[in-house]
């Protein structure tokens, strides 16, 4: 391996654990740049798990020392998650992609819809929701979120943040406190499976999570000093620029091609 793929893979990997762990979307950095250096698609995908554990883990032990995660109510939703995850990591690849692409784009832009109109939910939280026990119809949507996560991982933490926020009532760093520990217990259940079917190319993902893990340190050592506003805006500017590269309007990998 070249210095030139070590230094971006590190690189890219500093601004995918930062994008992670503060919002989501950073994955398709990851998907991108492991393609473009040769990978299959399959395999790009299941490399990219052995960064987000330890991008997660760095998140999760920075969150925990702020005393910022309620594991209680996080452990509830992690489980109807893991499992999802499971079936999702093997779920066929006959899906049509491309339909797949513009459906998670149109919900991720109606996402932005509510932070922009509704901030004070996202800001401040709801303590009234936040003490309700876990409902099954939250089960059943973190079931859902774990299907997806499980395939293809790319922007699940918009859709654990919508749940967390606007389901327990959390506010969002709070919530991005549940989001990578929730992320970091399911990841490992997809991981092996992908192990299980020769998808992981453990040089290419050990290295680029050297940079996850620096970036995820950033992210959530400062979280909490940046105040949930500007964790909103990084949302909103990173769920905007992913969701015009699923609508074709941009295309990053083209970009990342050209850098």
């Amino acid at each position: 391996m070249s210095w030139l793929v070590i230094t971006a893979l590190i690189v890219s990997g500093v601004f995918v654990g930062f994008i992670n762990t503060l919002a989501g979307g950073g994955t398709i950095i990851s998907l991108s740049l492991f393609m473009l250096l040769g990978l299959p698609a399959n395999i790009a995908n299941g490399t990219n798990r052995v960064a987000v554990i330890l991008q997660n883990l760095t998140s999760v032990s920075q969150f925990r020392k702020q005393n910022l995660l309620d594991f209680k109510k996080a452990n509830k939703l992690a489980i109807p998650t893991m499992i999802g995850a499971m079936v999702g990591a093997q779920i066929a690849s006959d899906i049509n992609e491309n339909i797949f692409r513009k459906a998670v784009a149109v919900v991720m832009l109606v996402m932005v819809y509510f932070i922009v109109t509704k901030p004070s939910q996202w800001l401040k939280g709801t303590q009234a929701l936040q003490e309700k026990p876990v409902s099954w119809l939250q089960v059943a949507i973190f079931f859902l979120i774990g299907v997806y996560g499980g395939f293809v991982q790319v922007g699940v933490g918009y859709f654990i943040l919508a749940g967390v926020v606007l389901g327990a009532g959390y506010d969002l760093v709070k919530a991005n406190a549940i989001k990578v520990w929730i992320v970091l217990l399911y990841t490992p259940l997809a991981l092996i499976i992908f192990i299980l079917n020769d998808q992981v190319n453990w040089t290419y993902g050990l290295v680029h999570a050297i940079g996850n893990i620096i970036g995820a340190f950033i992210a959530s050592r400062f979280a909490v000093s940046w105040g949930a506003n500007f964790v909103r805006w990084v949302i909103i500017v990173v769920i905007l620029v992913f969701s015009s590269d699923l609508l074709g309007i941009i295309n990053i990998r083209e970009m990342i091609t050209q850098i």
